[in-house]
């Protein structure tokens, strides 16, 4: 989408610089998504504690098809002769 915007020429630049980008579009773009990805941080971490999850943390470790057997392997019996 193309737009006229009135920046500051020493921000843009500054950005530009910092960020090692010849174009002023890709600053500018790279600038916005960073802002918006730090801003969704912000409110997840602002929604910490506020979901309580129920969870069973040593069922959710094991391995679908899994049997929860004996640590110690079952011993070999002999047969009587």
């Amino acid at each position: 989408m193309r737009t006229t915007l009135d920046l500051p020429d020493g921000l843009v630049e500054e950005a530009r610089r910092l960020l090692g980008f010849k174009s002023k579009t890709d600053t500018i773009v790279l600038s916005l998504t960073e802002l918006i990805r730090r801003r969704r941080i912000d409110e997840l971490k602002a929604m910490a504690g506020t979901i309580r999850l129920e969870l069973d943390v040593p069922a959710s470790r094991r391995r679908p098809g899994q049997r929860r057997e004996a640590a110690v392997p079952a011993r070999k019996t002999r047969r009587a002769s």
